[in-house]
């Protein structure tokens, strides 16, 4: 599998290229003459222009832009040294898997079991019927697509929770302020949430107000709070990957735009027997307000 990631600058890049009235064909072999390997040119030259012959994904390229964080910088943990784990406050943090495009790297052992447990003590008694955003300006609503249970806490609502924020702004170099409340989902023997994607539609009419708060999702963290019986992994279709919910373990994602291009489009599969309980992370460009 290649390691070659496809940031930003290099979206950039293909846009002007193609602007400039360079063809896609010239502009995968000018890839490919630098090194690139051609599956990934290939895919990188669709994310932004669009199946050749056409232009859809260069509009969408464009509107995505206009939600980015200015200096294009990501939340990203510091894997450097190739390390098998990180020492984050104290901490040990195992890195069980990374893949460069889409970026997604699974960490073992985030949280104590003993953390997992009183997250999940603190959020039983406030648990409602999750929601999406919604069709509508009224900013969410509860949708079939997603079966499960929820809630959020405040950021740095109690020191148990502090603790962890701390501990994720640490190991993914993004700032606390940056991060959403952490949301605590619970899922029974049957229930799921179909693959989607967490940055919000930069055409949706709910979008505007919700960025207001903080601009766009660049970055997703989901903690596994427990191990179900069977079912209930961490399912990224477009690359087939399927990470399977282990207590104290934890998956993260990044996405430079908010576009299809960026391979994030993810989903919690059935749980098949016994119950799920997951936190999840949402980390925005800016203050989370």
């Amino acid at each position: 599998m290649s390691t070659q990631l496809v940031t930003v600058e290099v979206r950039r890049w293909i846009a002007v290229q193609f602007k400039e009235g360079h063809d896609q064909n010239k502009i995968l072999a000018a890839l490919r003459a630098s090194g690139w390997d051609a599956d990934v040119a290939e895919q990188a030259v669709q994310a932004v222009l669009g199946k050749q012959g056409q232009q859809p994904g260069l509009k969408r390229f464009e509107a995505a832009q206009r939600a980015l964080p200015p200096s294009g910088r990501l939340p990203e943990p510091d894997l450097t040294a190739e390390r098998s784990e990180c020492v984050v406050e104290g901490h040990t943090v195992k890195v069980l898997l990374t893949l460069a495009q889409p970026r997604i790297v699974v960490f073992g052992g985030l949280l104590s079991d003993e953390e997992c447990d009183a997250l999940v003590a603190r959020a039983r008694p406030r648990m409602s019927r999750s929601e999406t955003v919604a069709d509508t300006s009224v900013g969410s609503e509860v949708n079939t697509a997603r079966t499960s249970d929820g809630m959020f806490f405040t950021r740095g609502e109690d020191a148990c929770v502090a603790r962890i924020e701390s501990r994720i702004a640490a190991l993914l170099n993004w700032p606390v302020e940056n991060g959403e409340g952490l949301q605590v989902l619970h899922y029974r023997p049957g229930a799921e949430y179909q693959p989607h994607y967490d940055y919000f539609d930069p055409g949706h009419v709910a979008t505007p107000a919700i960025l207001a708060r903080g601009g766009q999702r660049v970055g997703t963290l989901v903690i596994y709070l427990n191990t179900p019986e069977a079912g209930g992994a961490t399912v990224f279709p477009d690359i087939q990957l399927a990470v399977s919910p282990v207590k104290g373990n934890a998956v993260f994602f990044s996405y430079d735009q908010p576009d299809p291009g960026t391979q994030t489009l993810h989903g919690g599969a059935q749980v098949c027997a016994g119950e799920k309980w997951v936190a999840t992370k949402w980390l925005r460009e800016g203050e989370f307000i």
